[in-house]
């Protein structure tokens, strides 16, 4: 197992410099470039604009600007400078990493607790009432956009008595030290993106697992384990549920980008302190570094994510071997 996640620790690094590449590629046949939008700008002189770009090496070759993007990285671990902000970018990654990984990682928390057991639910009793009643919420779940989802919430929130909504604390709490109170305050305000952002994941999930476990169920080995008189619940959550939810596992590798780079609009809808609306403010501003970072973390988290997720379908299943 360890030679197995070295060798992809490694075989990562030819992956992100394939797709920093691709990644600026894209950047640089997109039309216009940072300096450009000046010139719609009649007080803002065509001198000026080419004195910009040159301070901020826009007027070097592709490849050359490129060359250098990367010599920073691997050399300095500076991934460029941000036009829009005018700041590092990784200053800028680094203030809304925090909390990207926060709300990302507790909506993936929250998407398995709550899908898993429901799933197993619906499909240990298929076809009753509350079946058909999961199954339509499912649907409803996956069809609703998220961002439009978390209007809803915030127009019920306020209907319902809520002083505060979007964001993540209240204004006397936002620059605050942690205390007890700040903690208690985020919990308030965390509830709605974790919804917002979850719930197409959670019914998706649901009827995966669905599924997958009233296939599993259907198998001669489980009816073999019933024929032997072993209890009903050994017989669900040792044998078929370990087998039903292999594909999910897999799957789940691919959630934490798509909760990074997918909710873009939700966390501006939200005002939440996340990566996101960076991204979108730095595509209208072909600000070209914090996109290719953005895009090449992304990408980081994409190799990560699936080589956990191999990681734990080799512990959950044994028959599951790499070395």
């Amino acid at each position: 197992m360890l030679r197995y996640t070295v060798r992809r620790l490694l075989g990562m690094i030819p992956i992100l410099f394939l797709v920093s590449i691709i990644c600026f590629v894209i950047i640089k046949i997109q039309p216009g470039e940072f300096g450009s939008q000046y010139l719609q700008n009649p007080r803002v002189s065509p001198e000026t604009v080419e004195l910009l770009r040159s301070q901020l090496g826009l007027d070097k070759p592709a490849h050359i600007q490129y060359l250098t993007w990367v010599k920073g990285i691997v050399t300095r671990g500076d991934f460029g400078y941000s036009f829009t902000y005018r700041r590092p970018v990784t200053a800028l990654i680094w203030e809304r990493l925090g909390w990207t990984l926060v709300i990302s990682i507790s909506t993936l928390v929250f998407t398995w607790l709550m899908a898993i057991p429901i799933g197993i639910y619906s499909a240990t009793h298929k076809y009753s009432a509350m079946d058909y009643v999961i199954t339509t919420l499912g649907f409803i779940g996956i069809s609703i956009p998220d961002f439009f989802l978390a209007l809803a919430l915030m127009y019920v929130a306020l209907k319902c008595g809520s002083q505060s909504v979007g964001g993540l604390f209240s204004t006397k709490y936002v620059g605050a030290p942690w205390t007890w109170a700040k903690f208690v305050d985020l919990l308030k305000h965390i509830w709605l993106p974790l919804i917002s952002i979850g719930l197409a994941g959670t019914a998706g999930i649901i009827r995966q697992m669905r599924g997958n476990l009233l296939d599993i169920l259907g198998e001669q080995y489980v009816q073999t384990a019933r024929a032997k008189g072993l209890e009903e619940r050994v017989v669900i959550y040792k044998h078929a549920v370990r087998n039903a939810i292999n594909p999910l596992i897999t799957l789940m590798g691919m959630q934490l980008p798509t909760l990074i780079s997918g909710t873009i609009i939700t966390s501006i809808v939200l005002n939440l302190p996340t990566m996101g609306p960076f991204f979108y403010d730095a595509l209208l501003n072909h600000d070209q570094y914090l996109v290719m970072t953005f895009l090449l973390f992304s990408a980081l988290m994409m190799l990560v994510g699936n080589l956990l997720a191999d990681l734990c379908l080799a512990w959950a299943d044994p028959r599951i071997r790499f070395d």
